[in-house]
């Protein structure tokens, strides 16, 4: 199994996606990007602008080479609505548009679907469900909730298993620090999990400190009752720029149960740039 990110937001741009390739599929995770429209009270710098251009065309690139595109939810930075044809003669497993969805997401998905019309290949809500691509298996949790609570609507969870190893990608769980949502990583025993992190940049407005408390303690339980090898933390994580001092007593632990905790851009073997977190900064420069 190869395991590509894309894009993330320790690589510059708010999005998780992902390519995955095992002997039997090409599989892309949540092909899109994004920025923030705000931060700090300041708009997009112009190198975030430009690295949203050039994570836009990498994502259409795999894309193309991709078999079975997948999507974990509505919201624009893991799907894009204005590009279908990303998906065209591609399988599309996306979550259910109708069931545990709230009133934003439920108005996005019907938008999609209608863009979408009869350019993907086949069409398929993944709540739940279990797919087989060859030996490859493409394993999705039910709707969990998209944070600590379900005011943003409910998210997928990924697990894929070529035959030997497992891949588990959590998407917008923020943590995770609830039962439902660690308990599909505890269950799937991945080899490597990405995941979407504690949504620390927010704490004290959207997020709170027993949330934190909470997902630390899921992420450990994950480090020490799982075969995991790279434990993957980004996206709201790495729009902190203080995310590895928050991490450092899981990074502790990590170490000392001999698994590496480490960002998408370090997964990738590039720097973390961080652009969002350092827009201030950006700004100031400029």
């Amino acid at each position: 199994m190869r395991i590509k990110p894309l894009a993330a937001d320790s690589m510059g741009t708010r999005s998780m996606a992902t390519f995955v390739a095992t002997k039997h599929c090409r599989i892309l995770i949540d092909p899109s990007v994004a920025l923030g429209p705000y931060r700090y009270g300041l708009s997009p710098h112009p190198l975030e602008e430009q690295k949203l251009d050039d994570d836009w065309e990498k994502i259409k690139e795999y894309a193309r080479k991709a078999n079975v595109l997948i999507v974990t939810h509505y919201h624009f930075d893991h799907h894009d609505p204005d590009e279908p044809g990303v998906y065209k003669n591609k399988v599309l497993l996306t979550k259910h548009p109708n069931k545990k969805i709230n009133k934003s997401q439920k108005k996005r998905s019907r938008h999609f679907l209608e863009e979408l019309g009869d350019i993907p290949k086949e069409i398929h809500f993944s709540d739940g469900k279990e797919f087989s691509f060859g030996e490859t298996t493409i394993r999705f949790s039910k709707a969990v909730p998209h944070g600590a609570n379900t005011k943003l609507g409910y998210v997928t969870e990924v697990a894929i298993h070529d035959g030997k190893h497992k891949f588990v990608y959590t998407s917008d769980v923020e943590g995770p620090s609830l039962k439902e949502q660690v308990k599909f990583l505890l269950d799937e025993d991945p080899w490597v999990v990405f995941c979407d992190g504690p949504m620390t940049y927010m704490m004290g407005f959207r997020y709170s400190k027993k949330s934190l408390e909470e997902s630390i303690r899921n992420i450990k339980k994950v480090i020490k009752s799982t075969q995991v090898k790279r434990f993957v933390v980004d996206h709201h994580l790495l729009r902190d720029p203080n995310w590895s001092e928050r991490m450092s007593d899981v990074r502790r632990f990590a170490r000392k149960e001999k698994v590496r905790l480490m960002t998408c851009a370090d997964f990738a073997g590039e720097k973390n740039i961080m652009l969002e977190a350092r827009r201030k900064e950006l700004w100031e420069e400029k």
